[in-house]
C-alpha cells in the first residue's frame, strides 16, 4: 500500500480514506518546516506574556484568567485530562483513524502552533495501528473536543486504545509499540483537542459510501423499470439537457448504461406511455442525492484544507488570533441535507416496491412461490423508510447553551453525520429489499425478455446470495447486503479487523 505523504498542500478525501484502509503516512518536509514556523510564533508569544486563549490564560469561562509562567505547561495536560469525556460504544477504528488524520493534516496546515512532536506521535500512531478507545457520544459539534481529548490522552501515555486486536492502557500500547509518550508543550494540548477529527473524518467516509450508494439505487430502479416494463423515455438525452442539472444528467446517463441490452429499449415494449412518479423522477430524484453528496464532500475538503484551530497561529502576521474556525457549520448542514437526499431516493425505491407488488400478483398464476423472499421483505422495507424519514430530521439546531452561556451555539456536527451513516445504511437496505422484490417479479414473468447488462449482472447477485443463505428472508438479505452495493469501501471491510469498534 502506498505511502500517503502530508504536506502544506490540503489532504484529499481518497488520501484520507487511504490513511483509514492501513495505508502507512508521512510527513514531508514543507509540513515540518510549517509546522516549526508556526510553533516559533508560539514560543514568542510565550516570551512577551501576551494574553493569549489556551496558551497564557485558562479556557471557556474562564478564558480570562491568566496564568504564571509555571502553569502553562500543566495547564497543556490538564485540557487533556479534564476535557476527555464522552458516552455509550467506542467509535469504529476506522473512524478514530480518520479523526487522527484529520488532526494531523491539520497540525501540517501550521494554523495550531502545535510542537513538531506533536505531529510525529501522530504519525507514529497511525502507523503503528494505535487507535484510541473513544465513548461514540461526546461532541456537541463545536470542535470534537471530548472525543480528541480521549485521543490525545493515549499519545502522552494515559487512556485505553486498541492494539494489535487488544484493549490496552495507552502508556502500555505505545510501549509495545516503540512510541515514547508525548511531552506536551504551551499550546499542544489544546492543538490536539481543538480539532473537528471526528466529524470531518467520519463524514469522508459517509461521502464515500453515500456515492456508492446513488449508483447502486440507479441499478434498483434499472431492475425495478425492468420487471414493470417501464418506459425508458425519461432517460432520453434531451431530457437532461433541458433542466441542466448536473447530477440528473450523471444518474439518467448510468441509467443508459445499465439497461444496455434491454427489450425496454425496443419500441412499442413499454405497456405505458407513461409511469408513476417512482419511475418517472428516477434521474431528478437520484441525481439530487448525487448533487448533495457532491456538496457534502466539498464541504470535507474545505474542512481538510482548513487551518481550523482557536486561537489561530497566522505565521505571515506572527500572531496569534482568537476566533471561530473551530465550528463547521458548512459540513454540519451538509449533512442535514444529505439525509434529506437519502430519504428522497429511499422514498422512490419503497413507492417502486408498491408497483412492484402489484405486477407480481397481477401476473401471477397459481400460489405464490416458496422462495419469494423480496415479497416476504416488503413491510420490513416500509418499516425501514419510516426510520429513515426520521432520521432526515436536522441534528444541527438542537445543542443547548454550555459553560455558563460562553458555549451558546454548537453545530452538532457529529450527531447530523453520525445520523447520515445510518441513513445511508438504511437506504442499502431498502434497495436490497426492492432488488430481491424486482427478482420475485421477473422470476415469475409469464414472458421472459432480454435483461440490460446492469440488471442481468444485479440478478447474479441475487441468486449468488440465494445459493449462500439459509433459506429465510432475512439471511437471503445478509447475503445480498454483502455483495450490494460493492466494492467494499474504508470501513467497511478491513483484513486486519477494523470494521468494528473493539470490544472491551
Amino acid at each position: 500500500m502506498s505511502t500517503v505523504r502530508i504536506g502544506t498542500a490540503p489532504m484529499s478525501v481518497d488520501d484520507l480514506l487511504a490513511v483509514v484502509d492501513g495505508a502507512p503516512v508521512e510527513l514531508d518536509g514543507s509540513a515540518r518546516d510549517r509546522v516549526a514556523a508556526a510553533r516559533v510564533v508560539v514560543d514568542e508569544a510565550l516570551a512577551a506574556g501576551s494574553a493569549v486563549y489556551g496558551l497564557t490564560t485558562q479556557v471557556g469561562h474562564l478564558r480570562n484568567t491568566r496564568l504564571t509562567a509555571e502553569e502553562v505547561h500543566r495547564e497543556q495536560e490538564f485540557l487533556v485530562r479534564s476535557h476527555a469525556g464522552g458516552i455509550g460504544p467506542p467509535l469504529p477504528v476506522p473512524v478514530v483513524r480518520a479523526a487522527l488524520a484529520v488532526r494531523l493534516a491539520g497540525i501540517a496546515r501550521g494554523g495550531s502552533g502545535a510542537s513538531p512532536a506533536v505531529a510525529d506521535t501522530l504519525v507514529a500512531m497511525l502507523n503503528a495501528g494505535i487507535h484510541p478507545l473513544v465513548p461514540g457520544t461526546g461532541s456537541v459539534g463545536a470542535a470534537d473536543i471530548g472525543q480528541m481529548a480521549g485521543m490525545a490522552q493515549v499519545a502522552v501515555g494515559l487512556g485505553r486504545a486498541e492494539y494489535r486486536g487488544q484493549v490496552l492502557a495507552g502508556g502500555e500500547a505505545l510501549r509495545r509499540a516503540g512510541i515514547v509518550p508525548l511531552v506536551l508543550a504551551g499550546k499542544d494540548g489544546l492543538a490536539l483537542i481543538s480539532a473537528n477529527g471526528v466529524s470531518v473524518g467520519q463524514a469522508a467516509l459517509v461521502v464515500a459510501r453515500a456515492a456508492r450508494a446513488a449508483d447502486a439505487a440507479d441499478v434498483a430502479a434499472a431492475v425495478s423499470m425492468e420487471a414493470t416494463r417501464a418506459n425508458p423515455s425519461v432517460l432520453h438525452p434531451a431530457v437532461g439537457r433541458a433542466k441542466g442539472v448536473p447530477g440528473q444528467v450523471a444518474a439518467a446517463d448510468h441509467l443508459r448504461e445499465l439497461l444496455a441490452g434491454s427489450a425496454l429499449l425496443t419500441p412499442g415494449t413499454a405497456v405505458s406511455v407513461q409511469d408513476a412518479l417512482s419511475f418517472r423522477v428516477v434521474p431528478q430524484v437520484h441525481g439530487a442525492l448525487r448533487e448533495y453528496v457532491a456538496a457534502a464532500r466539498a464541504a470535507v475538503e474545505t474542512e481538510l484544507a482548513a487551518a481550523a484551530d482557536n486561537p489561530l497561529v497566522s505565521v505571515e502576521d506572527r500572531t496569534l488570533v482568537s476566533n471561530g474556525n473551530f465550528h463547521p457549520m458548512v459540513l454540519a448542514l451538509a449533512a442535514d441535507v444529505l439525509r434529506i437526499a437519502v430519504a428522497q431516493v429511499g422514498q422512490l425505491s419503497e413507492r417502486r416496491m408498491a408497483h412492484l407488488w402489484e405486477a407480481f400478483f397481477r401476473q401471477l398464476a397459481g400460489p405464490p412461490p416458496a422462495a419469494a423472499h423480496g415479497l416476504a421483505l416488503r413491510y420490513p422495507a416500509a418499516a425501514a423508510v419510516a426510520e429513515l424519514e426520521q432520521l432526515a430530521a436536522p441534528a444541527t439546531l438542537d445543542v443547548p447553551p454550555l459553560d455558563l452561556g460562553v458555549e451558546d451555539h454548537s453545530t452538532g456536527a457529529p450527531l447530523s453525520v453520525r445520523k447520515a451513516d445510518a441513513s445511508v445504511a438504511l437506504l442499502e437496505d431498502l434497495l436490497a429489499v426492492e432488488l430481491l422484490l424486482a427478482s420475485d417479479v421477473l422470476a415469475t414473468a409469464p414472458e421472459p425478455a432480454a435483461l440490460g447488462t446492469g440488471p442481468a449482472g444485479a440478478l447474479d447477485l441475487v441468486r449468488e446470495a440465494v445459493a449462500a443463505a439459509e433459506p429465510y428472508p432475512d439471511a437471503v438479505h445478509r447475503a445480498l447486503r454483502a455483495r450490494f452495493p460493492g466494492p467494499p469501501l474504508p470501513g467497511d471491510g478491513h483484513p486486519t479487523g477494523w470494521d468494528d469498534a473493539p470490544s472491551t
